[in-house]
């Protein structure tokens, strides 16, 4: 992916180095592995999903907060994500302008180990994650190690679409649909709930796709191999893989991300046909 010369954000929040008491908060591709191994154990994911507590050595004490010293590849990291989010910001910007709104930029918190947001107190464990309350993606760069190692996704496009995938998150909390869906959970069966979280998730790597679309039409970002590290990326953190691997079988009512062949299907119909019109994920005939 070409980005070094590309512009930075102003909109990133680096809180690494900080110490505080930790809770799960969801929404993000990490969520997934909590959620899996709640659920192999026998416990209600919803426990995970809304926020429960993770005991975290010495979080019971206040402490402070010491200088976070970066190593040249976390500083690398972080200039990447900067760049990356400038250019949601700009591709988000001018889509927005074509439908008659303004789009409102997020907000990237940097952290390390854990953070506080408006949905609560959470681990870097959940991996990336967005909240709707802050309208802020939170991400502990040390999740790009585990994409590569644990999830055999490497590549800094597969790292680009993560944030991507969020901010996709954020687009659908300005459009209304967020408030929308989870009113319909909250009335909704379990079964009924997971599909429409499937739907919302998918949703939001279609979207991503739109971005990767219309950046590389305008700014020229995408270099040969970036599509198959983004799909790759998709690939390995569907449901049904995480399913597989963490208990060695696959159950679809279960699923909260969607499989692997559908988050794949979803990010190549929005990077194909760059119209969030082709991401209704909510009146598709196939999924």
């Amino acid at each position: 992916m070409r980005w070094e010369d590309k512009r930075r954000s102003e909109n990133v929040e680096d809180r690494r180095g900080g110490h505080v008491l930790r809770r799960v908060a969801g929404g993000g591709i990490g969520t997934l592995l909590l959620v899996l191994v709640a659920m192999y154990f026998g416990i209600d994911p919803s426990i995970i999903l809304n926020q429960s507590q993770l005991p975290i050595p010495g979080a019971g004490q206040p402490t402070q907060s010491e200088p976070y010293s970066a190593s040249p590849a976390e500083k690398s990291l972080a200039e990447f994500v900067s760049v990356v989010l400038a250019d949601t910001e700009d591709t988000w910007q001018a889509l927005f302008r074509g439908m008659g709104q303004t789009y409102q930029e997020p907000k990237l918190v940097l952290f390390s180990e854990a953070v506080e947001s408006a949905c609560g107190l959470a681990s870097a464990a959940v991996g990336p994650f967005y909240c709707p309350m802050d309208q802020k993606v939170y991400i502990d760069l040390s999740f790009y190690g585990d994409l590569k190692n644990r999830f055999g996704a490497p590549g800094d496009f597969a790292q680009a679409y993560v944030i991507a995938h969020e901010v996709g998150h954020h687009v659908q909390n300005l459009l209304g649909i967020a408030e929308k869906v989870n009113s319909l959970r909250s009335r909704a069966s379990e079964s009924q709930s997971n599909r429409l979280s499937v739907m919302m998730e998918l949703q939001a790597d279609c979207l991503a796709g739109v971005w990767a679309h219309h950046a590389d039409r305008a700014r020229q970002i995408l270099e040969e191999g970036d599509v198959e590290e983004a799909l790759n990326a998709a690939s390995m953190i569907g449901d049904d893989r995480m399913q597989r691997q963490g208990r060695g079988y696959v159950t679809p009512d279960s699923f909260t991300h969607g499989s692997s062949a559908q988050r794949v299907r979803w990010f190549k119909r929005g990077l194909e046909t760059g119209s969030m019109d082709q991401c209704n994920t909510f009146e598709a005939e196939r999924l």
